[in-house]
């Protein structure tokens, strides 16, 4: 049975932030989600830039061009949803081992030592952009490898703080208490920091270059913090509508096993056009029609609890955006991703705008959104525990028009560069035969220009969404003077 107390007054009015009260991880989460913000903004700035220029190709040609602002707006989504997922396993760290962090000195220094090295690289991509194709600029510039461009340098630096990381989660289960979410989370944590490695062969033959690249690409993102994420679900839905704890480590098993189990085969749907045999054409489609069967699972679980215990929760925002996490994952990660997976339909899709239209709807979907879910779960503890369930002032207009805004602005995108990749696949692909002039008959076809407009308006609104969520987070709770609902689970 769950135990849920009502609120009571008694926390003083209008109070600042502050981080007394919090534990050591706690704090040392505050920092990583207070960086995660600000990069979350500068994706979608940059994201901007690369719209405005599909729509207008000379906007600050030869200053910021768009290979630039694409490859800023992508590594600042991955940077940023990284240290999302770091903050949060800081944040329940201590709760869930009941000890104190393991070396946590090492832990806050990790943190200045990333954010440096991700600001280092940030100016670098933007003041010196390129360089030749030698291992100087490999070392110091930039790779050259779409989504991990970040150079050689940057990325041993990127391990050595995993593996602090994992030091600090390992070494504090082991003085405390370990579960079944500690488990798997310490487990995943090896495979986080292991298969980036892969990331940093080099091989002149781009068949396999392109190979080890894919495993970065697949699954340190799309195994790896899938299961980064059934930890940070398990743990939140246990705070937030007092889950009990069987049935939420039961699922995440259950996610574990398929993730890796359909995951490391399903991997082969990216092998169809590098050059590696045929077989990994059946492999590949089979397999990864497996994936979305965990997402399926974690829609009906979520739902399911909420419903039980009907939706009343510590936290209206953060369950909200729970439930938003849900249908995301499954239908950014599992419907748009399967609908062109299968080697027969990839063959007409693979490079065009369908690809970015499930990338856009399965990012947000399965990791920005549960991201947001700790960030007010965070600021409430932050606040001393305020009231942040129903009837907040002003009826919480801002973190509901945030969250409409925010999906309703990545969908409207994500429809716009559906039709966008219709269009190529068959105007470029099905009657062009993927030539040169089919290419630019793609690109100045009506339905292209149109869908680009529209992804730009829907990301304006994005954009302004983001900025209200910003604002919501810096004043949510700050003038309440009632204590938060507890639901604690027996």
């Amino acid at each position: 049975m769950n135990a849920i107390s009502t609120p009571a007054s008694g926390l003083a009015a209008c109070a600042p932030l502050d981080s007394r009260h919090l534990n050591g991880g706690q704090q040392l989460a505050v920092k990583y989600f207070s960086v995660a913000i600000v990069l979350f903004l500068a994706q979608l700035l940059f994201g901007l830039l690369a719209g405005i220029q599909f729509i207008w190709p000379g906007f600050l040609f030869e200053t910021l061009d768009f290979s630039v602002n694409r490859m800023v707006h992508i590594n600042a989504m991955v940077v940023w949803m990284l240290y999302g997922f770091i903050g949060a396993v800081y944040w329940f760290l201590e709760e869930e081992s009941g000890t104190d962090i393991a070396g946590l000195k090492y832990g806050n220094l990790a943190f200045w030592v990333l954010t440096a090295a991700v600001t280092v690289v940030v100016l670098v991509y933007l003041l010196v952009q390129t360089g030749p194709g030698n291992d100087t600029t490999r070392w110091l510039i930039n790779e050259g490898r779409e989504y991990i461009e970040a150079p050689r340098w940057a990325d041993i630096g990127i391990v050595a703080v995993m593996l602090v990381f994992f030091y600090n989660v390992a070494g504090t289960f082991s003085k405390g208490r370990w579960s079944g979410i500690s488990g798997v989370l310490t487990l995943d944590l090896v495979a986080l920091a292991g298969l980036y490695l892969a990331g940093m062969f080099y091989s002149t033959n781009i068949s396999v270059d392109q190979y080890w690249w894919w495993w970065v690409i697949h699954l340190w993102v799309e195994a790896t913090w899938e299961v980064l994420v059934g930890c940070i679900m398990a743990w939140s839905l246990m705070k937030l509508i007092g889950a009990r704890r069987q049935i939420v480590q039961t699922w995440l098993y259950i996610e574990v096993a398929l993730m890796f189990g359909s995951g490391i085969l399903g991997l082969g749907h990216h092998y169809f056009w590098i050059g590696t045999p045929e077989y990994w054409l059946t492999i590949g489609g089979f397999f990864s029609a497996l994936e979305p069967i965990p997402l399926v699972a974690m829609v009906v679980h979520s739902v399911y609890d909420a419903g039980v215990h009907k939706f009343r929760s510590t936290n209206h925002p953060a369950l909200a955006w729970i439930i938003a996490h849900t249908f995301g994952n499954f239908l950014g990660a599992g419907v748009w991703g399967f609908m062109h997976t299968l080697p027969q339909i990839n063959l007409y899709t693979h490079g065009t705008q369908w690809s970015a239209s499930h990338g856009h709807l399965a990012f947000f979907g399965a990791y920005a959104t549960i991201i947001i879910a700790f960030f007010y779960l965070a600021i409430q503890r932050w606040r001393g525990g305020v009231w942040m369930g129903g009837g907040l002032p002003d009826n919480g207009w801002k973190w509901k028009w945030a969250m409409g805004l925010l999906n309703l602005g990545v969908m409207g995108m994500t429809v716009a560069l559906l039709i966008a990749g219709y269009e190529q696949s068959f105007i470029e692909r099905a009657v062009e035969g993927s030539t040169w002039g089919g290419y630019f008959a793609g690109q100045n076809h009506p339905w292209f220009e149109q869908a680009m407009h529209w992804r730009m308006v829907f990301g304006l609104m994005t954009f302004a969404g983001a900025l209200l969520l910003a604002w919501d987070l810096l004043t949510i709770g700050a003038c309440e003077s009632r204590d938060e609902l507890v639901i604690e689970e027996h």
